[in-house]
């Protein structure tokens, strides 16, 4: 395998892996945050039982974005060294903050599961709080040096050197504020279509009868997260799109598989790209839709690829079948948010096919952030920061990255199939079956 492929698979899979769990690691708690509130305000034993299954999920989620979390770290400095030596002491700041981020909410997991029949009820509540704003603030801080790679500020190079660095500037580049909304809103879609989507296959199994309220009760708080984050994800995307095009218009071109800088540019769904010439086939063409995206005016003109040097382009249909599959999965999410409301807010009882098209929308928005991350990452190829240093010229000239990619895919696969095993365990147990153990009164 080429070294530098070697090292982008390696990378590639730890990211993809990591982030999955990282997203419901930000999303989970806010689900446990609200669980327990609801009990406290109705008194319901549904709430009580699931905030406490929840939180079960949530430790092991936790444990295994913490275990994948630090492998990442130690493969940016292995793999990455050049890329560490020039924005080791560019964006540092971020990385440091999300350390104590990530201590705050260790310290306050531990506070939350070990204090259910030691802390009252309200001031157990109140520990939820930092659990889920520290999680949110730490996926926000490594966001912010993505969103730096993206754009790198804060610094000038002086016959090869960094200088002039000013950390807080590198740390709020350009896209720090769009980028780290979009990744937050992100984990709550795919947290609570996940969620959700747990309880729709078990009342399609009917393997929860014995606690249906309880299974009815996540399907309804999940539902009304990823309904509020759906929409909010698409127009925050939008705003990115807009953000691309002028500052990031070998990304944006990319997108569109856009040929030629045009006005009136139409937007391509779907279709197939030619790798070399970038001529698409197959797709449904909208005439003007990509100038009115930009700049709502279909007199507007977008920058193609044409005016992108050719070493600079970024893997024009990787990022556009990326790019289409975000979108799609997105509008199918909101189709299934939209039916589930209409269903609730008319009181009608839930049909078999609701459930099921629920049940589905657990996996696919885990399609969707993995699409979206492919359009961030692949898009700023060939570049690892863009401008600044390419890829190519960053990676380590160590040996044998081949097997340390081999060794690290078949271990990701073990601690996937170790988190599934441990998950299925804590729905299969969920606390419906302590019901001897009473919740403790919230009076």
């Amino acid at each position: 395998m080429d070294h530098v492929i070697a090292a982008r698979a390696q990378m590639g899979t730890s990211l993809a892996f990591h982030i999955v769990f990282a997203a419901m690691g930000v999303g989970l708690p806010l689900l446990v945050l609200i669980a327990e509130g609801m009990w406290l305000r109705t008194k319901r034993r549904a709430y009580y039982d699931l905030a406490r299954t929840w939180s079960k999920g949530m430790a092991i989620l936790f444990a295994v974005g913490a275990v994948s979390g630090t492998v990442l770290s130690f493969e940016l400095g292995l793999l990455w060294p050049t890329f560490m030596k020039y924005a080791g002491g560019i964006i540092g700041l971020p990385f440091s903050l999300e350390g104590f981020a990530f201590f705050i909410e260790a310290i306050f997991i531990g506070l939350y599961l070990y204090g259910w029949e030691r802390l009252s009820p309200r001031a157990h509540w109140l520990t939820a709080w930092p659990i889920a704003i520290s999680g949110a603030i730490s996926a926000g801080f490594v966001t912010t040096a993505n969103a730096w790679m993206n754009m790198p500020t804060g610094f000038r190079i002086v016959d090869g050197k960094v200088v002039d660095v000013q950390p807080l500037v590198a740390m709020f580049s350009p896209p720090w504020l769009v980028e780290v909304v979009h990744t937050t809103v992100a984990a709550y879609v795919v947290t609570g279509f996940g969620a959700a989507a747990v309880c729709a296959f078990a009342l399609l199994r009917r393997s929860a009868d014995e606690r249906r309220d309880q299974v009815l009760a996540g399907l309804r708080i999940a539902m009304a997260v990823a309904l509020v984050a759906i929409p909010l994800q698409m127009v925050v995307g939008d705003v990115i799109a807009r953000f691309d095009a002028e500052h990031e218009p070998a990304k944006f071109a990319s997108l569109e598989a856009l040929r030629t800088t045009q006005r009136y540019a139409p937007i391509t769904i779907g279709g197939i790209v030619d790798p070399q010439t970038y001529e698409e086939r197959f797709g449904i063409v909208v005439p003007g839709a990509l100038s009115v995206l930009v700049a709502f005016d279909p007199r507007a003109q977008v920058t193609g690829l044409d005016r992108i040097a050719p070493a600079d382009r970024p893997p024009v249909p990787i990022v556009h079948y990326s790019f289409d599959t975000m979108v799609g999965t997105a509008s199918l999410l909101l189709a299934v948010a939209l039916a589930w409301a209409l269903f609730a807010l008319r009181r009608w009882t839930m049909p078999r096919w609701l459930y099921a098209a629920i049940a589905v929308s657990g996996p696919l928005s885990v399609v969707t952030l993995e699409a979206g991350w492919f359009v961030t990452e692949f898009g700023r190829q060939p570049w690892v920061a863009r401008g600044l240093l390419r890829t190519s010229d960053a990676v380590t000239i160590a040996p044998g990255l081949d097997v340390q990619f081999y060794a690290f895919s078949f271990l990701y696969v073990i601690l996937a199939l170790t988190c599934w095993w441990l998950l299925a365990r804590v729905g299969g147990k969920a606390h419906g079956g302590e019901r001897s153990s009473l919740a403790p009164s919230t009076s």
